[in-house]
């Protein structure tokens, strides 16, 4: 496991109790809508099967289930969190159509072109190789099948990204702490910064073309909630 995977794994151990609720606080209840955006690019083709990466506890996963007929994997690095994802999926009337596996986005354990179409959700700052670990999730989609993903964003302009910073810095991790406790804090702290960073080292225009070189076409991407979120999607070749 890389340290790259082994921080976001003792990251995330103690949060699946709360992670849907808090992420739909923290986030300025703008989560749920950026997960609606990503899904939507996804269910217009009406897959048979759906590969959901960093599923956590299964909010993306039950909405795939939701608004298609489509078989649903799920898969994330964090055995807790998949056994919140399966209890949740359990209380669901489509659990019959949703499974969990332990895997690593960076090597996953299923052949090539498997599934009609995936998605991923907050998944690109917790691996080493952006790039390699793009042309892994490509390569177990069959050609013509969608891709869509979703990630936090750094809002731009001389107002929105000094509100953003004093936001992500100062009050999310008070915030966490309040609601969650100390893990949440920690996430919370870690949090901003982390975004920040990653989109230093890898811009956005690097990431949409970093997706073509994956073998994805037709790489679009929404930037919403003023920069907060942006959800990326396109067709593998």
């Amino acid at each position: 496991m890389t340290g790259e995977a082994s921080f976001a794994r003792s990251l995330f151990d103690g949060l699946p109790p709360r992670y849907d609720r808090l992420a739909e606080i923290l986030s300025l209840g703008q989560n749920r809508r950026w997960r609606r955006a990503m899904v939507d690019a996804v269910v217009a083709g009406a897959p048979r099967s759906v590969l959901d990466v960093a599923t956590g506890p299964a909010g993306v996963a039950l909405q795939l289930a939701q608004r298609t007929d489509a078989e649903i994997t799920g898969v994330d690095l964090t055995p807790e969190m998949l056994l919140a994802g399966a209890s949740n999926a359990a209380a669901s009337p489509h659990s019959a159509r949703i499974s969990f596996a332990v895997a690593r986005a960076e090597q996953l354990p299923f052949p090539d072109a498997t599934f009609d179409a995936l998605t991923f959700t907050y998944l690109l700052r917790y691996v080493a190789d952006p790039a390699a670990t793009l042309a892994e999730l490509a390569r177990v989609v069959k050609p013509g099948g969608p891709i869509a993903a979703l990630e936090f964003h750094v809002p731009s302009g001389p107002l929105w990204h000094p509100l953003w910073v004093l936001y992500t810095r100062a009050l999310l991790p008070a915030a966490g702490f309040l609601l969650g406790g100390r893990e949440w804090l920690e996430v919370g702290r870690f949090l901003g910064p982390s975004i920040s960073e990653h989109y230093r080292r890898y811009p956005l225009s690097w990431q949409l073309s970093a997706w073509r070189a994956a073998g994805v076409e037709g790489v679009q991407a929404r930037v919403m909630s003023l920069g907060g979120g942006v959800v990326v999607w396109g067709r593998k070749g």
